[in-house]
């Protein structure tokens, strides 16, 4: 039995404070939206008005990243008891766009996952595979090895309650997506190594999501799936319309599978 729809919004390097206001209060005209639990990760400088607007609308906040530290000489980075502090309870860890271009690995996916844990927040850990490791047929190799590196010395405990997030790296930001087989497929093998990690009853209620150019068009095909429980959105987030379809698409499929 699927769980009660997840879909999170990474606003990624987009929405001013006044953007970001305009977004909540388009969000507050829709109906039909109560029955996901919704996410909505803003960049950090609109993380304040974001928590003023989301209060009461059961919306929850979280970050785009943070450090493995605390608190120190790390310029330009912030920490778990900063995003905390922010009114945040979710942080997105190990974005493909964060391995590429700043340089995130494995290690240091694992170190965050650690300090988010440590902060009280929820972490949303991604994985993912480029073109040339699909066309050559490496996706589940890849993505077991992002697993079990980003997881060393994890406890099952902690472990059990992280929020997985599947994105092809192929599919993001390309209008490309991955088929609903193909995300199962992969979705499936998540479900499976976590498994043998925590055991087949713990598994069943990690949270996996699919992100990769999710639009409302194919949000309905794919958490049709038994293990797709939910989205990470990203272009489509931007606007409050779009994504309202997204989580509405998410409501109908969950009713049809349950």
């Amino acid at each position: 039995m699927k769980k009660r729809p997840f879909v999170a919004a990474n606003w990624k390097m987009n929405m001013t404070a006044d953007e970001t206001r305009a977004w909540f209060e388009a969000w507050a005209s829709l109906a039909g939206t109560e029955k996901a639990d919704v996410v909505v990760c803003p960049p950090y400088t609109a993380l304040a008005e974001a928590a003023r607007r989301a209060a009461g609308t059961g919306v929850h906040l979280g970050g785009q990243s943070l450090h493995w530290e605390d608190a120190g000489a790390y310029t330009g980075e912030i920490s778990g008891p900063m995003l905390a502090d922010a009114g945040c309870r979710y942080v997105i860890i190990g974005h493909s766009e964060r391995r590429r271009y700043f340089g995130e690995t494995d290690e240091t996916v694992r170190k965050r996952i650690a300090a988010a844990v440590r902060s009280g927040l929820r972490p949303i850990v991604c994985i993912g595979e480029t073109l040339a490791e699909r066309d050559e047929g490496r996706t589940l190799d890849v993505i077991r090895l992002q697993l079990d590196g980003g997881l060393a010395g994890l406890t099952e405990e902690t472990i059990g309650r992280l929020i997985f997030a599947y994105e092809p790296v192929w599919a993001i930001g390309t209008g490309r997506t991955a088929t609903p087989e193909q995300a199962q497929e992969v979705h499936r093998a998540v479900r499976g190594r976590l498994a043998e990690k925590i055991g087949k009853a713990a598994s069943g209620y990690v949270i996996i999501l699919y992100g990769g150019s999710v639009k409302p068009a194919n949000a309905r095909e794919l958490l049709r799936k038994p293990d797709i429980d939910g989205f990470l959105v990203g272009g489509a987030s931007l606007e409050a319309a779009s994504f309202g379809e997204i989580v509405k698409e998410s409501i109908r499929a969950y009713k049809e599978v349950n």
